[in-house]
Order: C-alpha cells, then structure tokens, then sequence
C-alpha cells in the first residue's frame, strides 16, 4: 500500500486492539492534537483520512493534552492510551511536564511531536533549535529523559520497525511509560509502498508474569517468620487488577493492609483490614502499624519518600517486595519477588497454607470519628480544604470519580477521603503536578464517560492552566469542578512556615481575580459559594446540571486537619540571619534530618 509515513503511521495505529472485561477494543481511544507548520500537513492530513476509526480530539494547551492522555490511561488502568501531536518548537517541549508525569507514574502515553527536516535542506527552519556542536539533535531531545522509548523517524521505512517497538513498551506492565517518535516534517509527507502486512489488525495481550519459584519460597519463609507484617498497597495492584486477591490475602492471613496515592482503593476503606493512607500523608493506624511493623510487604509501590516518611517509618525493618518491574524491588534492601502483583499475591497465599499474623483485626473508630470532626462544616469562619472535603464526599454518589494532584489537597485527601471502590479515588501525586487536575479530569471524563467526575483544584493549579474547561465545554464531557482559592499557594506557605521562613512569594498579590466569571467565560456554569452549606446545596445542583459547573469557594489556608502524617525530610537552612531559620534548623536535625 503506498502511503506516505503519516497515513501508514495512523493506519496502523488504527489497527491495534486490547481487550477489555472481555469485549474488544480499540488499543489507542485517539490523537489529541493542536496542529502547526510541523504536524498539520503530514499528520494533520493522515489523521482528517481515517476519521472516527482513530478520532481525533482538540485541546488547547499541550501540557494539557498530555495530562489528559495521562489520566485516561490511569483510569483505564493501563489497558488502553492515547497519543499527542504537536508542532516543533514550544508546541513539543510543551509535552515535557506530561512526559515527566507519565515516566514517573508509569503511564502508557504516545508523543508524536513534529520534528526538523530530515533532509536539513531548509535549515534552520521556523522553530528549529539548534547546538552548535551538534547537528542531529532538536527541541525534541528534550524528552528522551523522560521517555521511555525515543525514536527520530528520518525514513518513512523506520516506521515498520518503530511503531511495534512503540506498541510493546506501551503495553508492557513492566517497561510502561511514555514513549516518543519524533516525527520529521518532511519525513511526514513521504511515500513508500508498505506491506499489507503493517496494517493487519492485532491484539495486544496484558503479560502476567508469575513468580519465580525460589523468589516465592524466599517471600514465603519471610512472611512465615514474621508476626506482625504490614502489607503497603501502591498502584500496580489497580493496575494488575489484583483487588480480589489482595483482600483475599488480607481476610486468610490476617495481614493489614495501608495504602500509597496510587494505591488508594486497593482495599476500600469498609473491608476489615483497610488501613486507608499510609506515610506523611497518612492515618493514624496506618503509620502505628507500620511502626509495630516486624516486616513490610510493598505490593506494586516504590515505596517513595512520602510512603515511607522519608524512610523514618521503615526504620530498619525487612522489606518484602512484589512489583512486575525489577527496578522498584531493590529499595531499602527489599528483598524482591518479581511477579503481576495478583498472581504473586495468589501464589504467595497458596504457599502459606494456613499460616495467619498475630495482628487482632485494626479499631478504627477512633480514625473515623477523628475523620468526621475534621471534615465537618466549622461553626463559623473561613473553611479549610478538611471541610470542602468533607462536603464533596457527602454530597457525591458512590460511583463518583474525585480527581486532585497538588498543593495541600493530596495530602488531606488522601488522609481524609473515604474510598468506596476500587477506581473512585484519582490523585496524582507520583509527580505532584500543578495543572494536572482539570485537565485530568478531562482524561478520566472519556474514560468513564458515564460516571460523575468531581475535581477538586485550588486556586494557583487553576490559574496555571484551566483552559480544558473550554474542551469539556465544547465535547460534551461534564465534569463538576470544586476549585478552593486560599489566595495563592497555601500549602508551600505553610512549609515555609514551619521551616522558619518569613511569608515570602507564595500569597497571590493584588485583588482577588473573579474566577466565577472566568470559568462562565470558558463556558461554564459557575456559582460562588459562601459557605459549607452553600457548598453542598451547589454540588447537588452541579450534579443535575447538563455541562461542567465550576463551584469556587473561599478556604483559609491555614485551616488544617492536624491528624495523621509523619516526619517528611525537608531540609532547613544551615546558616541565616533569621532566629526563627535557625531554631528550625536545630528542630530538624533533632529529627534525624
């Protein structure tokens, strides 16, 4: 078939499926794309030809289709992805924060930015960077750090080679991530005569590996000789879809089970040996059994700092670890078992037989109440991010999809929210990116197009980047927006606080902006709210509503939970001027730091 690389490009893309609880799908849902001089007449011409059977969506900011990309495959539980296009220049190194995002998260996205001519007969053409003492690389260079596979077509031909190198990273639980195929703009627009073969439709299988034989029995007797393990659930239990066997494992072998982010939902709050949150951000019981912890079971985590409190919590005990990915087994001189997280899970159940910890069933009704108080509406003043929590939680149904990433929001989160299931809870925090959430929302919106998604942002990720209520305006794909304006950014104020700095940089200067005709400005509904009260009332309201609300709320940035948490390793200022610095400083290195 003569194609040029571009059609043979979204051909072939076309042409993947996966399957889905059974039913056979499309592998790539579409192309987000915003169009230039380097992607609009190759691939932009290639995309407009096969339509709907790779559709393609507009977005506004390209940080923000990433993002997008990003939370659909979470959401999607890396079953399926999307990819990006852009033009050369800003358009490209405007994927570098979504690709970051993506690596360290371990999320399948495809980034096709244009690239320079192939030929560099033009040079330097519109856009083009150039390095002096290198004539090969581009703009795009950026993202190799960031990708897990990258690639320069600069023949029409590589493509054949490229793309199913693309697809198995893409695909691969354990080498997931983002992957780059830089795409010369001339390179584009050629032809070639490519076998039908390319084109064939195929299925793109999720590999479960099992787990070796002597690394099991080694996690057997580990577990065997310990009375009081504590399992820490992260991400890849969603991913490996490994709920059943990790409840089944908890309920058989008494073993309580704490939660990452990533994690949360693994074992909803309800079921008898849930934890809830683990580490800085983390509960009460959470971080106690962990401290009376004789051994540490870290399922699909990479026990990064915020889990462990910077290490302080596992404190010199055993470490067992089960992930598919060889590289996030060796931390703290864990002792690995590469395995699918559900199949490692079964198999490490079956090995022990009858064996059961001597942990009593966790009390949490301490917690609970606690949780209660802190979320309740306050009796006058200013609320909080504990009490806008609070009121999103009670007034959202069960099946609701809540979607956060940074500033002080994570943190209460993911202390405060009460899961329900498995997939409500989507919270990025593997990257803590500002300006992920309405984006994301976006992304879990064409995930789960029939579910209620609530996104809970405050004011400094909104100011960032918010135009992505403009595309869920214009595709129909409501989202219910709770954005919190504390007046800048109120968590890194606290932080600069508590290490003895002077307010400095972080309170928005000047008047308040109007967010409420902002977001009525990008076509939304958008109601300011007084209070707790008016909150609720106006997410039951948002509910009915038929296109995204967005519902702005006051919030005192010093209101706080106070529950929970442990130690996180922030480094102090040795030497300054200011008393206050300088007894931080002896604080911190009291602590350990």
């Amino acid at each position: 078939m003569r194609m040029t690389m571009a059609q043979a490009l979204v051909t072939a893309l076309a042409a993947q499926r996966t399957v889905v609880e059974g039913r056979e799908v499309p592998l790539c849902a579409g192309v987000w794309a915003i169009f230039g001089h380097g992607n609009v007449a190759g691939l932009g011409e290639a995309l407009a030809g096969v339509g709907e059977a790779l559709p393609t969506l507009r977005a506004h900011n390209e940080s923000a289709m990433g993002f997008a990309a990003a939370a659909f495959a979470r959401q999607a539980r890396r079953r399926r992805f999307m990819a990006c296009t852009t033009s050369i220049g800003p358009g490209a190194t405007n994927l570098v924060t979504a690709a970051a995002l993506a690596h360290v998260n371990r999320l399948p996205v495809l980034f096709l930015p244009g690239d320079v001519f192939a030929s560099r007969m033009p040079d330097p053409v519109l856009q083009q960077v150039e390095d002096f003492s290198d004539l090969t690389v581009s703009a795009n260079d950026c993202l190799r750090p960031v990708s897990r596979l990258f690639d320069r077509i600069t023949r029409p031909e590589q493509l054949m080679s490229s793309l199913p190198a693309a697809l198995a990273v893409l695909t691969d639980p354990a080498a997931c991530g983002p992957v780059t195929l830089a795409l010369c703009q001339d390179v584009q627009a050629e032809a070639f005569d490519f076998p039908d073969a390319f084109f064939a439709p195929r299925v793109w299988a999720v590999r479960r590996p099992a787990p070796d034989e002597a690394e099991l029995a080694r996690a057997a007797e580990m577990l065997r000789g310990a009375r009081r393990p504590v399992l820490v659930a992260g991400g890849g239990v969603h991913y490996s879809g490994a709920h059943a066997a990790l409840a089944a494992f908890a309920a058989k072998h008494g073993a309580p089970v704490a939660e990452t982010q990533a994690g949360r939902g693994a074992l909803p709050d309800a079921a008898d040996w849930a934890l809830g949150a683990v580490g800085v951000t983390g509960t009460e019981p959470a971080n106690r059994h962990l401290a009376e912890a004789d051994l540490v079971f870290a399922v699909g985590t990479r026990m990064a700092d915020f889990t462990t409190g910077s290490r302080r919590l596992l404190a010199g005990k055993p470490i067992l670890a089960l992930n598919v990915q060889a590289f996030d087994t060796w931390r703290g001189g864990a002792v690995a078992m590469v395995a699918d997280a559900g199949l490692g899970l079964a198999a490490l159940s079956s090995a022990l037989g009858d064996w059961r910890s001597g942990w009593a069933v966790p009390d949490r009704r301490a917690w609970f109440d606690a949780v209660a108080k802190a979320t309740a509406a306050p009796g006058n003043g200013l609320p909080g991010d504990p009490q806008a929590i609070g009121a999103v939680r009670r007034a959202m149904p069960d099946d609701a999809i809540l979607v956060a990433a940074a500033g002080g929001l994570p943190g209460e989160l993911h202390r405060l929210w009460r899961t329900t299931s498995h997939d409500g809870y989507h919270c990025e925090y593997g990257y803590s990116t500002m300006g992920y959430e309405v984006a994301g929302g976006l992304g879990v919106k064409l995930a789960c197009p029939d579910r209620p998604v609530v996104v809970m942002v405050g004011d400094g990720s909104w100011l960032m980047l918010n135009s992505e209520i403009a595309t869920s305006v214009a595709m129909g794909l409501k989202l219910i927006v709770v954005l919190l304006d504390n007046s800048g950014f109120g968590c890194i104020e606290r932080l600069q606080h508590a290490t003895g700095g002077a307010s400095f940089n972080n309170v928005r200067p000047g008047p308040a902006p109007d967010f409420v005709a902002q977001a009525r400005g990008l076509g939304a509904i958008a109601v300011g709210v007084d209070d707790i009260a008016a909150l609720e009332a106006a997410l039951a309201e948002a509910l009915r509503a038929e296109r995204t609300t967005v519902l702005v709320l006051r919030t005192d940035r010093d209101v706080v939970s106070g529950i929970g948490g442990a130690w996180w390793d922030v480094p102090v200022a040795e030497v300054s001027a200011r008393e206050e610095v300088r007894a931080a400083r002896r604080a911190y290195e009291q602590a350990g730091g």
